[in-house]
Parts: structure tokens; C-alpha cells; sequence
């Protein structure tokens, strides 16, 4: 392995603890990286953004040693470094942690912690010591559970958590954190900053990857904006407006990021009356008419996407009635609801909402596939077609409908559930958490597509737990907490302030804006 020596004569001179130069990384037929460059000074939390596809992760593997670049420098506390592989990196001092855990599941924390780097003496692993030392990395970042826990029995926030002590394992003094917050909860997301400040504290120095203006705004003092694999810029923090941050990630003024459009509302659609579900949501009431868009919130747990479950047939609530058009209607199960017009696009759309080794015209027509079939033959040329004209539609970025989905990023993936809620017949769309894990650009897109809906006159459920999304989409906003319904809100009326407060209610008719 080749080693990185650093001098500490040159760690005390150098501003910066990581330093990349004109670096160019091509592939077979892509330029992933053009001339980007990097700074990241001690002790410093360094925000790295950019659309999907901007050359974020290549460049992460560029500094861990995965990929080395045809073209440019890198430097170490002054020192120019040239890595051979990923041991390269972490003998000097960096680990990446990312979105996806790399872990064992069936082994436990302190095995996936010092793993490839196991505490050996006399050619015996050191069960015991390991043990204890991993129990002092998890004490560091005030865990809740012990090293010999088993991994697959942790929640993503924990084991994350595993992942940022494996790299503090190592003594680590550069963390990439890669899209951390993606799969995190508001609160596990609140246990994550305080821990990047802890590390901060210490000196360790971070880069920062994220698609969430909150978490740049939190913890970052300076931004780097990645965008069409080439180097934008770098910012401070608090000298960047939110337009100018959101030009330079997407190339093109986005002069509203939520472009609601105004729409006539018509008639109600639907209904859900006095709700109720042991152990989930209690007498919730609301309702939907064509044209508009009505904001689901609260904070994650309080029982949103339970309610809309039990509304689409994929669980049963325990009493309540859901009326369409007038007329209380019994869905037993999720194709009930689609009958009847009410298509629910799932959070989780690689779990739930896409088949992701199918191409994606597959995919689209997957609900209507009987609509294609005659005399027990598909109708293949038809099938194609229309597929095609839906995933146009709402502008999928993708070579041809024979893609795989798990080829796309999370922004495309999502329009392709949407381009196949659009081959049914729909009344009600329910959309949950409709643009987690896509970026600035994709969530522009989604939002107009979404708008797009409501002036079709289709009723539309947002379901969001990001405040300027519900804001800015919603014509009502609806606030649950604890499986109740707190509050009930116009457009105009709401405020950031106001739904955080009836989101942390205690009552279910205690608040401002209640139930109208």
C-alpha cells in the first residue's frame, strides 16, 4: 500500500486541509468531472450541491482513491497526494460515509465498525477490546444502543450512526457525508447536526453532500455548487440568496420554484369522515375538490401516510367513512381504489412504486396491462406507444422506455410513477413525500407537474413534511400530530410558525386555524 506521509511543519502553513486542482475524470464516452477544483479548510462543514448527475459522487470516489482522475492535483495539508486505492485514504486521515449504508447486517456494530481493520494481536482478533472500543465510539455520539447489537436490527438513522463511528474509527480527521439526511426523520435529522457539530468541535473537517437547503443552512459556513460536471462555484453561506444558489445548481433562473398555478376549485371529490385506526390516527376528517391541492403535514409519526393507506384499501381503518362524488364508497383493497379513480403514489417508489429492474414502459403500463391483451396476446406496438406518450408527458429523461428504472435518478424515477398514475382513470391523486431524495431542478419539475394535474381538474393530496412545499403547492393545509388532526388551514393564512405549532399539539382540537 502506498503510504501518505504528512509533515506537520506543512499542516501547520496550509489553509487548506484538502485541496483539488483542474480535476478531469472521463469514462468510456463521458466527461464525469471537467476541470472542477475544492477547498476544505480545518475544521470546516464545506456544503457540496449540484443537480443529480452534476459529478458529486465521482468526485467523492476521486478523493477516497475508488477513481483516479486522468487530469489534476490533489493536496493534504499542502502536500501533493497521489492515492492508488481507497486504503490510500483512509491511512491518511478520510472516510466517506454514505446515503446507503455499506453494512453487514447479520454481524454485529462492533464487527462492522472495525471491519478491514480488526484489532489482532498474536494473530487473534480481539473480541473484547473490540467491543469496548466501539462501545467509546458510540458513547462519543451519545448512542442508544450497544456494539454487540446486531446491524440489521438498527434503524437507517443508528446505522448511520455505526458508519460515522467506523470512520472515527479509523481517526479519521476528513468525513464525506454523503445525502445523510435523506432517509432521516426531522428528529433523527436534529441527532445528525448535533453530531456533525460535535466532530466540527473536535476538528475534524466535513463535506457536506445534500439536496436540502436546511441542511446547508444548518450546519455549513461555505457552499460549492457542482453543476454538468464542471465547477460553478464557492460561496458563503450567508452571502447567497436561495434564487441565486438554485440559478447556479440548475443553470436557469427558476423564478418561482413552486409554480402554482391558479385554478378554478370545482365540486368535492372526495371525503374521509371520523377516521379511525387503533394504535395509528383517530377521528380525522377531510376533504378534496376538483382543482385543488390540499396539504397533508405534521411530523413524521403523526399519522398521515397511515390515514391515506386505510383511505386507498392498503390497510382498513377501524371506523369512518370515504365518500367520491357524493357517494360513501367501501375499498377493500388498493385496486378497489383505483377503480374508483384514487391512485396513491407511494413514499418509498423504489419499494413500492416501481419494479426496478423492468424497463420503464413496463413499469407505466404495469396497472393497465389488460387494456393491451387480446385473446391472451399483448399487444406490444400499442403497449410501447402509449407508454411513450406518457413518459413524454411529464419529461422522463431517459435513451428509450427499455431503461431500466434502477438507471435513473430519484427525480426521474418519481415522474415515471406519475406517468403510469396517468395511463388510469383518475379522480384523487395522492402524492406522499412526491420529491424525497430529488433535487432543485426535479422538485421544480414535479411541482409543475403536479399544477399541470390541477388545472385537469384532478383533486390532489400532498402529502410533505417540508414546510416551504406545503406553503408553496397547497390551496388548504391539513396538520396532524400524534395519528390526530390538529389544525386546518387556507393558503393564505398559514405560516411556517403556525403548522410547526399545531404539528407539536397535544390535543386534537387545541390550536389555532382547528377543523372548519
Amino acid at each position: 500500500m502506498n503510504s501518505v506521509k504528512i509533515k506537520k511543519e506543512e499542516e501547520a502553513v496550509s489553509e487548506y486541509v484538502l485541496e483539488l486542482k483542474g480535476i478531469t475524470k472521463i469514462f468510456p464516452g463521458v466527461k464525469a468531472l471537467n476541470n472542477v477544483q475544492f477547498q476544505l479548510k480545518p475544521g470546516e462543514v464545506h456544503a457540496l450541491m449540484g443537480e443529480n448527475g452534476a459529478g458529486k459522487s465521482t468526485f467523492i470516489k476521486v478523493i477516497t482513491g475508488v477513481h483516479k482522475a486522468e487530469e489534476g492535483e490533489m493536496y493534504l495539508y499542502g502536500e501533493k497526494v497521489d492515492f492508488k486505492g481507497p486504503r490510500d485514504a483512509q491511512a491518511a486521515g478520510i472516510a466517506a460515509v454514505y446515503q446507503h449504508a455499506t453494512s453487514y447486517p447479520h454481524l454485529s456494530v462492533a464487527e462492522n465498525i472495525f471491519m478491514g481493520h480488526e484489532i489482532v494481536k498474536h494473530h487473534m482478533i480481539q473480541w473484547k477490546e473490540m467491543n469496548q472500543e466501539a462501545n467509546k465510539l458510540l458513547q462519543q455520539l451519545n448512542s442508544d444502543f450497544d456494539a454487540t447489537a446486531e446491524m440489521g436490527t438498527l434503524s437507517v438513522a443508528q446505522q448511520q450512526m455505526v458508519e460515522i463511528a467506523k470512520a472515527l474509527s479509523t481517526n479519521a480527521k476528513i468525513i464525506i457525508l454523503d445525502e445523510p439526511t435523506a432517509s432521516l426523520t426531522k428528529r433523527e435529522s436534529e441527532e445528525l447536526y448535533r453530531i456533525v457539530d460535535q466532530l466540527r468541535e473536535k476538528g475534524v473537517s466535513i463535506i457536506f453532500i445534500s439536496h436540502r437547503f436546511e441542511d446547508m443552512y444548518r450546519l455549513a459556513s461555505r457552499v460549492t455548487v457542482f453543476r454538468d460536471s464542471q465547477y460553478i462555484g464557492t460561496y458563503d453561506v450567508d452571502k447567497i440568496s436561495n434564487a441565486d444558489l438554485i440559478k447556479a445548481m440548475v443553470g436557469r433562473e427558476i423564478n418561482e420554484l413552486f409554480p402554482k398555478p391558479k385554478v378554478e376549485i370545482g365540486k368535492e371529490v372526495l371525503r374521509v369522515e371520523n377516521f379511525s385506526r387503533a394504535g395509528y390516527y383517530k377521528d380525522v376528517s377531510f376533504n378534496v375538490h376538483a382543482g385543488e391541492i390540499i396539504g397533508l403535514t405534521g411530523l413524521v409519526g403523526a399519522g398521515r401516510t397511515e390515514v391515506v393507506e386505510s383511505v386507498c384499501g392498503v390497510t382498513h381503518a377501524d371506523s369512518g367513512k370515504v365518500y367520491l362524488d357524493g357517494k360513501e364508497v367501501h375499498i377493500k383493497q388498493p385496486s378497489d381504489a383505483m377503480d374508483l379513480g384514487i391512485i396513491l403514489l407511494p413514499e418509498d417508489r423504489q419499494k413500492e412504486g416501481l419494479i426496478m429492474s423492468w424497463g420503464l414502459g413496463r413499469n407505466v403500463t404495469l396497472p393497465t396491462m389488460n387494456k393491451y391483451a387480446k385473446n391472451g396476446f399483448n399487444n406490444e406496438p400499442k403497449e410501447r406507444e402509449v407508454s411513450r406518450d406518457l413518459l413524454e408527458s411529464v419529461d422522463t429523461k431517459a435513451v428509450d422506455i427499455f431503461q431500466p428504472a434502477s438507471s435513473l435518478s430519484g427525480g426521474n424515477q418519481q415522474k415515471v410513477v406519475v406517468a403510469k398514475a396517468l395511463g388510469q382513470e383518475m379522480k384523487v391523486v395522492i402524492m406522499d413525500e412526491p420529491t424525497k431524495g430529488v433535487d432543485v431542478g426535479a422538485k421544480a419539475e414535479i411541482y409543475a407537474i403536479m399544477g399541470e394535474l390541477a388545472q385537469k381538474g384532478y383533486a390532489i393530496v400532498l402529502i410533505s413534511s417540508e414546510m416551504p412545499e406545503i406553503l408553496g403547492m397547497a390551496d388548504r393545509i391539513i396538520v396532524m400530530c400524534n395519528g390526530r388532526k390538529t389544525g386546518e388551514l387556507s393558503r393564505e393564512e398559514a405560516t411556517q410558525e403556525i403548522i410547526l405549532e399545531l404539528s407539536m399539539e397535544k390535543s386534537s382540537n387545541a390550536g389555532k386555524g382547528d377543523a372548519k
